[in-house]
This record gives structure tokens, C-alpha cells and sequence, in this order.
């Protein structure tokens, strides 16, 4: 059987891809490779636990014996590469987390992957998933392309730039067969409540003052998850060794818009009367160094493996902010911590 380690698949995205493919590939390992910090979170992945091609060990990339040991004991055949501390705020307060997660542990897996395959790579991938943040900011025309300069302006940024240049490394010095991408901003269900727009519906959920950087105008390029699932799928399996793909949802919005929007959803499917969340907007001292625009040019990934988004941006909130409101009980678990039970009682003794 192939197996294929998945790191950080209890995370927002990658608990998005794990369900993906676990179910479309029963014939295919997949272990789930995650910490459990603070945003990752088992209950996610109920509806596949007991799936046979499907395991799950709590780890740290940046523990070098352990993964070792991890590749020694499962023989993977690829590597798809999510784990990382992501948040440009706590990146800001605590760079070092950033720095020994995104860069000494993404090391530890290529020199995992590069001393078990032992220069036999026919059959093998290691694939990146890495951020647009990397390239920095735009100004008001242009957008990111897979050519574009590193820029990078934050810690979290410049740890995955960091990380971006040490896999295109082992590919060019040792071979290692890599792809990477390169995404912008995601939103759906299951994500915690630090990002801006699950932020923003709990916040509203409790009547609470929503935050907003500035006076909102910066600008983001929004993908829903699932399609960014679909195309990490789709270049692992078909994408081209030692490329980067660009994945973006062509959906840029100012930060106010995508706050006043869920506020005229929310109150819609609440019941409220229109415009009664929006007075709760507050708007605050900016972020150090915020970017001020995002945008991604997904060209290549269109043109050479046929990817596009299919969920449209109206469709996809509706939806994102619908699961939130359904799922209250998760929200108020993920921001209390009482999500780390699950761990406890479904693993403890595994």
C-alpha cells in the first residue's frame, strides 16, 4: 500500500485535505502528522477516524529524532506539507515558535524524505504548502506571479520564504522530486477563531466589537478551503517536479467589505434587524507592518493542470457563515479549549 504523510492534517486546511484523500484513495496510507497545538483540533476528522487508510500520531516536526523515527516506521512514499505556526500576529509577539516550526522543521522532514528514499525518488514527492505572503505587498495594480520576488514582511512571511528557499534547495543540490504552492487567503468551516472571518461571526455570535485593522482597506485575495484542497489533490498528483503553482480564488476584498458583509449575512440568517451587527465594528491600531495588498495570479495552475474555484464568493460565505451558526458548539469549544478533550479521549490510549 502507498503511504503518505499529511503534516498538520488536523489544522484548518489540512483537515480539509485529509477527508478529501481518505476518501477518494482507499487504496493509499495516509497518516495524519500533527502536534495539536492550539489550532488543531481531532474533531475535524471524526467522519474518517475509523477509516482503514487512515492514522493519525501526534508529533512535532521539529523534534529531528522523532521524525526520523515517524519515516523509519512507515516508509512514506510523499510527504504533503502543511504543519506550520501561520498567524502574522502571534508571529509578531513570538518569532522564535515561527522560526523553529516553519524552518528547522520543515529541514527535519526533507532530511527525512532525502535519507530514506536514498536517492531512489521514481515514485516520490515532497509538496510544500506554502502562502502568497511570501512575495509581500501590492500596490493598487498587479499580482502575485510564481516569478515574483521574494518580499516578505512579517516573521511568519519570512519563515515560509525561509522554507520555500530550503525545499527549491534540496531540489536543486540533492534531486529531491518537490513541488510547492503558494495560496492566498482561505476561509470556510473549521477555523479557529484568531482568523478574521470566523473571528468576525463569534464575535457577532456574542455581540461583541468587531476589530478591524486600520480603517480596513487592505486588501485580500479569499479562496474557499475546499477548493484549495482540490488543488493541493491535483499537483501532487500531476504537477511538474520542481515547480511552484500559484493558488488564488481572483476574489479580492477590502477588510471592512468582508466585515460588513458577514455582518448583513449574520443578521439575515439570525433574524436581527439589518445594519445592528455593523454598529459593533471597531476599528484599531494597525498591524505592524501590514501588507496592504494581496492578489494572486493563478494562470499556471489553470493553464497547465486545469484547476479552477468552483465555489463562487457569495455561495461561499452563505455557506462558511451558515456551518458557523450550525455549529455553535464547536466555536465555543475550539475558544475555550475544551476541543483537547477530544485528544485525550479518543487517543490516550492509542
Amino acid at each position: 500500500m502507498k503511504k503518505i504523510l499529511v503534516t498538520g492534517g488536523a489544522g484548518f486546511i489540512g483537515s480539509h485535505l485529509v477527508r478529501l484523500l481518505v476518501k477518494k484513495y482507499p487504496d493509499t496510507l495516509f497518516v495524519n502528522l500533527d502536534l495539536l497545538t492550539y489550532a488543531g483540533n481531532l474533531a475535524n476528522l471524526t467522519d474518517i477516524q475509523d477509516y482503514p487508510n487512515y492514522e493519525f500520531v501526534k508529533g512535532d516536526i521539529v523534534d529531528e529524532e522523532f521524525i526520523m523515527a515517524t519515516f523509519d516506521a512507515y516508509q512514506f512514499d510523499g510527504v504533503i506539507h502543511l504543519a506550520a505556526e501561520s498567524h502574522v500576529d502571534r508571529s509578531i509577539a513570538s518569532p522564535k515558535e515561527f522560526i523553529m516550526t516553519n524552518i528547522v522543521g520543515t529541514v527535519n522532514l526533507l532530511n527525512a524524505a532525502r535519507f530514506y528514499w536514498k536517492d531512489k525518488y521514481e515514485g516520490k514527492r515532497f509538496y510544500h504548502v506554502s502562502t502568497d505572503e511570501v512575495y509581500g505587498s501590492l500596490g493598487d495594480e498587479g499580482k502575485f506571479m510564481e516569478t515574483t520576488p521574494y518580499d516578505p514582511r512579517s516573521p511568519y512571511s519570512a519563515s515560509k520564504a525561509s522554507s520555500d528557499h530550503l525545499v527549491r534547495a534540496y531540489h536543486h543540490t540533492y534531486g529531491l522530486p518537490v513541488v510547492i504552492s503558494n495560496c492566498s487567503n482561505n476561509y470556510g468551516p473549521n477555523q479557529f477563531p484568531e482568523k478574521l472571518i470566523p473571528l468576525i461571526i463569534n464575535n457577532i455570535r456574542h455581540s461583541k466589537p468587531l476589530p478591524v485593522y486600520g480603517q480596513g482597506t487592505n486588501i485580500r485575495d479569499w479562496l474557499y478551503v475546499e477548493d484549495h484542497a482540490k488543488a493541493i489533490d491535483l499537483i501532487y498528483e500531476k504537477g511538474v517536479d520542481g515547480e511552484t503553482y500559484n493558488i488564488g480564488g481572483n476574489n479580492e476584498r477590502q477588510n471592512i467589505d468582508i466585515v460588513k458583509t458577514l455582518c448583513r449575512i449574520i443578521d439575515r440568517q439570525l433574524g436581527r434587524p439589518e445594519g445592528e451587527s455593523e454598529k459593533l465594528i471597531t476599528y484599531v491600531k494597525d498591524r505592524a507592518g501590514h501588507d496592504l495588498r494581496y492578489a494572486i495570479d493563478a494562470t499556471k495552475i489553470y493553464e497547465n493542470l486545469g484547476w479552477q474555484p468552483e465555489v463562487q464568493f457569495n455561495d461561499g460565505f452563505e455557506k462558511t457563515v451558515a456551518w458557523y451558526l450550525e455549529n455553535e458548539k464547536w466555536l465555543d469549544e475550539v475558544t475555550s479549549g475544551n476541543y483537547l478533550k477530544y485528544y485525550e479521549k479518543m487517543y490516550r490510549d492509542r
